[in-house]
């Protein structure tokens, strides 16, 4: 079990969240919704627990195979339902660029590992219904599958 809590410290909506070992990170909704936005909105959060979870596995990944990664950005966007409450992620793009010694082949085998086998995170957007796509750029050249 993990044990997250939520404390109310700005006007309306700014609630800083904390798990059990104190990390904490601040949460709002943008103004134009009535909060002060001074933190991720809680739809953010869920893309951002794509990129660290994939990230984790990915690093993990090329660790165990001996590759040099220098550099892992990840870049995430989607789009929501329009029309419904509540709205789910219906379309997610994640886009990894690395550099470094980096075997292109093994890059792209250790992101759809992450994203098809390992990143639980993933798994609960697409049984939420959300179709995700990722590719894969090393030292400035994408990379496939084939």
């Amino acid at each position: 079990m993990a044990l997250i809590t939520a404390k109310l410290v700005e006007k309306d909506f700014g609630l800083d969240i904390t798990d059990a070992d104190g990390h904490t990170m601040r949460m709002d909704i943008p103004v134009a919704q009535g909060g002060n936005g001074s933190g991720f909105r809680p739809m953010q959060t869920l893309l951002s627990a794509l990129c660290g979870c994939s990230a984790v596995d990915v690093i993990s990944i090329l660790k165990k195979q001996r590759q040099s990664l220098e550099h892992l950005d990840i870049e995430v966007d989607g789009q929501r339902e329009e029309g419904k409450e509540p709205s789910l992620w219906k379309n997610i793009a994640i886009v990894f660029k690395m550099t470094g010694e980096v075997d292109p082949s093994k890059a792209f085998r250790a992101v759809d590992l992450s994203m098809e086998k390992y990143c639980s995170v993933a798994e609960t957007l697409r049984a939420a219904g959300a179709d995700i796509r990722f590719n894969v750029i090393v030292n400035g050249s994408a990379v496939s599958g084939q």
